[in-house]
């Protein structure tokens, strides 16, 4: 076989090769199997991803949510066991302080007793008198169960949160300011006062001495 002739050959057996591969004649087209083979990043790799974040941006409100109605819950129960508590402590308020009246004719009784008789008394007289004292102990240890206090306010610093100053005593003894003389006493239920005592305090004595000095 000549070179021509033998080159003929070459190119008819490549031509039938490409036929074979594709047939429709496009060589240089690849086959399409059906697959795309761009990626859709919308709902291929970002679609999943995104309903994941929603869902946890969802649970983080959820949980927030939560959070808040168990603070609120808490901060009632607390609110209403201080009620309850107040209502408990000061609910008697206003009878205690009609019922002082009592107490403060129970001690003006005791004090119109001269200490001289009430020393000599005998037979009817001192029995009477025991029964006036009795009857004070005794009333004001009911107040007491109801959280009523008397305030014992002699010989204290005068203080205008619970002490009302009716007059003002000469004492170069006392430092100013103290209470010298109570005409009439002071009651307070639970942290609050009920009614001031009526007092006289000291003036013209030393200095009162403040507390809050440091020595």
């Amino acid at each position: 076989m000549n070179d021509s002739r033998k080159a003929e050959y070459e190119v008819q057996t490549a031509e039938n090769g490409a036929a074979a591969v594709n047939p429709e004649g496009s060589a240089g087209e690849s086959p399409d199997f059906g697959i795309d083979a761009t990626p859709d990043a919308a709902s291929g790799a970002t679609g999943p991803s995104a309903a994941l974040e929603s869902l946890r941006a969802e649970n983080g409100e959820l949980k927030d949510k939560l959070l808040r109605t168990l603070a609120e819950m808490e901060n009632l129960r607390r609110r209403t066991e201080r009620e309850v508590a107040e209502a408990k402590t000061y609910g008697v308020t206003s009878l205690a302080r009609d019922m002082l009246t009592f107490a403060d004719n129970l001690r003006r009784a005791l004090a119109s007793v001269p200490a001289d008789a009430d020393e000599q008394a005998d037979g009817s007289w001192k029995g009477l008198v025991e029964g006036i004292k009795v009857t004070e102990r005794d009333f004001l240890s009911r107040l007491g169960k109801h959280g009523v206090k008397k305030l014992e306010p002699l010989g204290a610093k005068f203080d205008p949160n619970i002490h009302e100053a009716l007059f003002e005593v000469p004492n170069d003894k006392a430092p100013t300011g103290t209470i010298v003389e109570v005409v009439e006493d002071g009651y307070a239920i639970g942290d609050r006062v009920l009614r001031p005592a009526k007092v006289g305090v000291s003036r013209g004595g030393p200095k009162a001495i403040n507390e809050n000095t440091a020595k």
